[in-house]
Formats: structure tokens, C-alpha cells, sequence
């Protein structure tokens, strides 16, 4: 059995995939993730999900501010020469000198089934482009963004209620048991690396904050998808009267009307075809609420029309 495996990663995507190679007993000697950020008003100091998994299970943890160029790092992965180098979403590019300090190289958890949707956001691009399924690729790290041969792939469809934290979750619980598989395959000299079709590769740009405003001159599937795609952060907005206010959940109507323009009592806004039902909603520096907690006290009624 291997004796040492390095684990990098950041997210709460990263957290139910350490939290299994643990529970089965899987040997992490160190984990790696970004460093801590100050808060916006710069109080208190956020750990990462993962420093703070990594303090809860007593395992070593390193935050370099970056890889690249760190002799620090470069030296203490190489007098640790691990067996294996787990990577899920951690935020830095491994530079291709560490890529052969490992034994059996550093192995990749990526939310896309490559060669589609390489890059920093493939949860989210996928429900925003509509697609119907997506899932989990394990792939070797190579020197090209997400482009490494790929050694297990599982598929999962997309439905139209999901948003990108449920799609989060559902992809990282099935990742956590895909990588038991993969590391067992690997140890055993059973891996097989398949490379990726270069021609079919797009790439899932990371998401860029005004991409939350809603264009109400779109299709309700495509705010749909767009309200779906950018929960929880960093949302889709429309404004009113100087404020914004961010749709949290939404279903399709097949009411029409003119675009932009609330069309009933129960907060439908008229979309280029069809039409949106607000369900849930927060208006800018208040709590979330339902339609109708929001609709009691709210200056947007019927026939309003939105900026």
C-alpha cells in the first residue's frame, strides 16, 4: 500500500473527497491548500475548508501564496518524495517541475467530462450552456491546463431544478468514491491513461460578476439556467429603482408578455419567450425570502416594469 499521499485542494468541493481517502484509511502525510484571506473589512482572518478539515484531522498543512518558483515547496516535496499527489480543485497551477516529484505523478479531480469544459468554472458553465449531463473526470496532471490523459470518467445528468451548489455536491460525493477506485487501480499497476481528443476541447472561462445581470431580452430557459448556475455566488441580479435584487430560486412559466415587465401577482417577469416565477429572492443588504414574504411589503407589483 502506498505509505505517503500529498492532497491540494481549497474548496468545499475538495472536503468530501479528503474526508473519504481518510476514512478509508488512505495514508495523507500533507496537505496543501491556499492560504488564508483576510475578510472584506479585513477583522478576521477565513481559512480555507480544507486548512480547516486538515487542523481537524492533524495532518501538516502548507499554505504557499504560490508554487511557482518556491524553493521552499520544490525541497520539501522532494525530500518527501510521496507516493502519490491528489489534486481537487485547489486554485494553483502546478508548475512542471514538481510534476515528477512524485512516484505515480499528481492526479487530478476535475467537474467536466474532458475534454469539455477545461478551466476554472465547469459546474457552472455547464448548467449555464444547458447542457443535459456532465460528471467526473480523473485525470494525470501534464503541463496544459486540464489537458493530462484521462483515467476514469463517470456521467451524471444535469436537470433543470439543479443549481451549480446542488451539481457541487452531487459530483463531489461521486468523486469521493471514484478516487478510492483510481488510487487502488494506480497502486496495483492497473491505470490506464487515455488522452484527450484536442479538437473537442472548450474551455469554462471563470465566471465574472456581471455576468449575474439578468437580460430580461433572453429566453426564461436561459435565465434559468443562468439564476441556476451562479448560486450561491455571485448570483443573478436584476434592478429596481437603484437596488439590485438577486433571484435565488425561479422556475419556468409558459405565461408571455412584454419583456422585463412583472405579469401577475405572484412576481412572474416576462422573459424573450416565456417567462420567469420568482421563488425565492434578496434584496440588496437584506435576508432572503420566499415570494410571498418578499411581495407584502415590496414596491414591485404587477405590470411593473424592471430597469
Amino acid at each position: 500500500m502506498f505509505k505517503k499521499i500529498v492532497f491540494m485542494g481549497t474548496s468545499n468541493f475538495s472536503v468530501p473527497i479528503l474526508k473519504s481517502l481518510y476514512q478509508n484509511g488512505y495514508p495523507i502525510v500533507t496537505i496543501y491548500t491556499q492560504p488564508p484571506q483576510k475578510s472584506m473589512r479585513g477583522q478576521k482572518i477565513n481559512k480555507s475548508p480544507i486548512q480547516k478539515m486538515a487542523e481537524n484531522l492533524c495532518i501538516e498543512c502548507r499554505t504557499p501564496d504560490s508554487l511557482k518558483e518556491n524553493n521552499e515547496e520544490y525541497n520539501f516535496l522532494k525530500l518527501l518524495n510521496p507516493d502519490l499527489v491528489i489534486v481537487v480543485a485547489y486554485g494553483q497551477l502546478i508548475s512542471k517541475n514538481y510534476l515528477s516529484l512524485s512516484k505515480h505523478g499528481f492526479i487530478n479531480i476535475h467537474a467536466s467530462l474532458l475534454p469539455k469544459w477545461r478551466g476554472a468554472a465547469p459546474i457552472q458553465r455547464s448548467i449555464m450552456n444547458l447542457d443535459k449531463e456532465t460528471g467526473v473526470s480523473i485525470m494525470k496532471i501534464v503541463e496544459k491546463l486540464d489537458a493530462g490523459p484521462v483515467m476514469m470518467q463517470e456521467k451524471i445528468n444535469i436537470t433543470s431544478e439543479m443549481n451549480a451548489e446542488d451539481l457541487s455536491n452531487k459530483l463531489s460525493d461521486l468523486s469521493s468514491k471514484l478516487i478510492l477506485e483510481c488510487i487502488d487501480e494506480i497502486e496495483g499497476g492497473k491505470a490506464k491513461f487515455i488522452d484527450q481528443d484536442e479538437q473537442k476541447a472548450t474551455y469554462a472561462k471563470k465566471i465574472n460578476k456581471e455576468e449575474g445581470k439578468i437580460n430580461w431580452d433572453n429566453s426564461a430557459e436561459n435565465i434559468l439556467a443562468q439564476i441556476n448556475s451562479l448560486l450561491p455566488n455571485p448570483g443573478a441580479w436584476f434592478s429596481f429603482m437603484g437596488e439590485r435584487y438577486k433571484i435565488l430560486k425561479a422556475s419556468i412559466s409558459e405565461a408571455e408578455g412584454e419583456k422585463g415587465k412583472v405579469i401577475d401577482n405572484n412576481l412572474t417577469i416576462a422573459c424573450k419567450s416565456k417567462s420567469i416565477k420568482v421563488n425565492e429572492i434578496q434584496r440588496q443588504g437584506k435576508n432572503k425570502q420566499s415570494t410571498s414574504e418578499f411581495l407584502l411589503g415590496s414596491k414591485i407589483k404587477k405590470e411593473t416594469a424592471l430597469d
